[in-house]
């Protein structure tokens, strides 16, 4: 008998709830959302400090699993799982980065990047992928069949999907959008022995193709439709604040497409408050491509309407979504966090993505897109030269390869390539390689 329970529960009528043991992805009486919700008057029993002490005492130890920034919360995450059913490969724990550089030419000195790319397929998708294929684990333990575990993607969350379940043993199938995702991100999956479908459509038109056919088959869905996934991507806002000594950031930024990731930061921000971890808030800002911004269209009518939209061609392809699932997960969590949206061209986002990688941290093209939005707020003065700002860097750049060859190259269309660094072709004599280097400004 686990000590914790927590179970689903609809996010338009918190009469519904259901078991969390059940194979369900929408409530039944309203078809909205369901979010995992945990018995906080059961939390509340250890009081803030006796939680505190116990996750920095779990950080990045060698006990299985609680040295991972994920399992290291089990208790907040998934108390239900099994020690022996949990999958892990030590996601999490990732670099709060000190952007001193680049923080210092914006003006903001007090800046940090959270580098989620550095985690075992390379973006935060691990975070949410560990509790999702741990609780396959725990399901089939309690006797439920499930034949394969499917999920739509732009890239990163096939990754993840595709590595977990091979550690578990489990089947994975892909459904990706043809020619739109990196060459970095198709191999990943087809490595990991994956059976990638390649379709002729795009995200939007792969999700409503991969309910379709979980619904019809033993076929578990692991998109971010599933709550499960924001319950371990909602560690990110616990482990800032761990890796700040419990202080709490004014500004997190977060790129977004299907929205469930600026869902699990305030997750993760609302439950460190109402368990007395932490006594404000900081304010959200959702970035996202111009090409794909459903949700900032929403956002300049307060919220009053929404309509999805075709997403067109954007270099921040992990967020070229136009339908978002996590939607009204999104707006919820928005109002609540007196958050922002913000949006950035494609030319805004390739050089945002450059300037920062003059920095070291050779980020994704998403960031690219958070950083777009950071200097933008920073230039309208919302922004305040003394607030501690939190940029999350989703994804490795090393994902997308691609894209920064061809900015180097000068081979992005429309792009004005304002930091590209060509190699130099010379002759291999050391006279005229000291000559070359002497002419060279740094």
């Amino acid at each position: 008998m686990h000590k914790y329970n927590c179970w689903y529960q609809s996010i338009e009528d918190p009469n519904s709830r259901y078991n969390i043991g059940e194979i369900i992805y929408r409530c039944p009486k309203t078809g909205s959302l369901l979010e995992v919700e945990h018995d906080l008057e059961e939390l509340k029993e250890r009081s803030p400090e006796s939680w505190k002490e116990l996750f920095d005492t779990r950080y990045r130890k060698r006990k299985w699993p609680y040295g991972s920034g994920v399992w290291g919360k089990k208790e907040w995450v998934a108390p239900f799982i099994d020690d022996e059913n949990i999958v892990s490969m030590y996601e999490g724990d990732t670099n709060l980065f000190w952007a001193e550089k680049y923080g210092n030419q914006i003006g903001v000195e007090d800046l940090w990047i959270k580098m989620c790319g550095n985690s075992h397929t390379g973006s935060f998708k691990d975070l949410g992928m560990t509790v999702l294929i741990s609780a396959v684990k725990q399901l089939i333990a309690d006797g439920k069949e499930i034949k394969a575990v499917a999920c739509a993607s732009t890239g990163d969350t096939s990754a993840a999907l595709s590595a977990y379940c091979a550690a578990a043993g489990l089947k994975s199938i892909v459904f990706l959008p043809r020619n739109k995702v990196s060459i970095a991100q198709l191999v990943q999956p087809l490595a990991n022995g994956a059976k990638v479908l390649s379709l002729d459509t795009d995200f939007d038109g792969c999700m409503k193709i991969v309910q379709e056919v979980c619904d019809k088959q033993n076929i578990y869905l692991a998109n971010s439709i599933n709550s499960l996934r924001i319950e371990g991507q909602k560690t990110i806002s616990i482990e800032i604040c761990q890796q700040f000594n419990w202080d709490v950031p004014d500004w997190v930024i977060i790129p977004g497409g299907n929205l469930g990731n600026i869902s699990a930061l305030g997750k993760g921000f609302l439950m460190l408050k109402n368990l007395g971890l932490i006594k404000k808030l900081p304010r959200l800002v959702c970035a996202q491509a111009e090409n794909a911004n459903p949700l900032y269209v929403s956002y300049l009518n307060k919220f009053k309407s929404f309509k999805p939209l075709k997403a067109t061609t954007t270099y921040a392809s992990a967020i070229q979504i136009g339908d978002p699932v996590s939607i009204n997960k999104a707006i919820n969590i928005l109002k609540i966090f007196d958050g922002i949206v913000e949006q950035a061209s494609e030319e805004e986002l390739a050089t945002s993505s450059a300037k920062m990688d003059l920095t070291g941290t050779f980020n994704c093209p998403h960031t690219g897109v958070a950083v777009t939005a950071f200097e933008k707020l920073v230039n309208k003065k919302i922004i305040n030269k003394k607030d501690k700002v939190v940029i999350i860097s989703t994804a490795h750049g090393l994902k997308f390869v691609d894209f920064k060859i061809n900015y180097h190259l000068e081979n992005l269309k429309g792009i004005s390539n304002k930091f590209a660094n060509h190699p130099i072709e010379i002759e291999a004599s050391t006279d005229k390689i000291i000559k070359t280097i002497e002419s060279q400004s740094f």
